[in-house]
C-alpha cells in the first residue's frame, strides 16, 4: 500500500508540474497587447480604410457577419469591404472590456462603435452600437481576429 501512495504522490506532482502557470502579470500583459492591437486596428481603418484594416487584422480563417451574411476568410473579408464600402464611410470603435484565456492564446473584446456614412441625399448619418471581437494568437505571436 505504501508503494501505491508513493506512486500516486509522484504522479500527482508530475501532473501538477506540467500545468501551465498563469500569473496576474501575464494576464494583464496579454490584455494590454489586445488593447494595443484594437487601437492599431482602429487607427489603420481611419488612415488606410476599412478594407485594408479588416483584411490585415483578420486571421486566415477569420469571419465577419454583416447583415444576414457571414463572410469567411481573410481575402474575402477584404474584398467584401472593398466592394461594399462607400468612399466616405468611417467606422470608429473603442473596446470597453477585454478578457484573455488563461493560456494567453484567445481573447475577446467588446465596446462601442460609431459607423458614419452619407445617405443618397448627402446627409451625414451615424449608427452607434456595440461590437464584439474574438482574437486568436497566431503562430508568429501576433493577434488576429477570428470573429467580428
Amino acid at each position: 500500500m505504501k508503494h501505491y501512495s508513493l506512486l500516486l504522490t509522484t504522479l500527482l506532482l508530475a501532473f501538477a508540474s506540467c500545468q501551465p502557470t498563469t500569473t496576474a502579470k501575464d494576464t494583464e500583459k496579454w490584455k494590454a497587447e489586445i488593447m494595443a492591437v484594437e487601437k492599431a486596428f482602429n487607427d489603420m481603418a481611419q488612415e488606410e480604410g476599412l478594407a485594408k484594416a479588416f483584411e490585415f487584422y483578420a486571421a486566415e480563417n477569420g469571419a465577419i457577419r454583416r447583415g444576414k451574411k457571414v463572410i469567411k476568410g481573410k481575402k474575402e473579408i477584404g474584398s467584401w469591404y472593398e466592394n461594399d464600402s462607400q468612399p466616405n464611410e468611417t467606422l470608429t470603435w473603442e473596446p470597453t472590456f477585454v478578457d484573455v484565456s488563461s493560456s494567453g492564446d484567445m481573447a475577446y473584446t467588446y465596446g462601442d462603435y460609431v459607423f458614419t456614412y452619407f445617405d443618397t441625399e448627402g446627409l451625414k448619418k451615424e449608427n452607434k452600437g456595440i461590437f464584439h471581437t474574438v482574437w486568436k494568437r497566431q503562430a508568429d505571436g501576433s493577434w488576429r481576429f477570428v470573429w467580428d
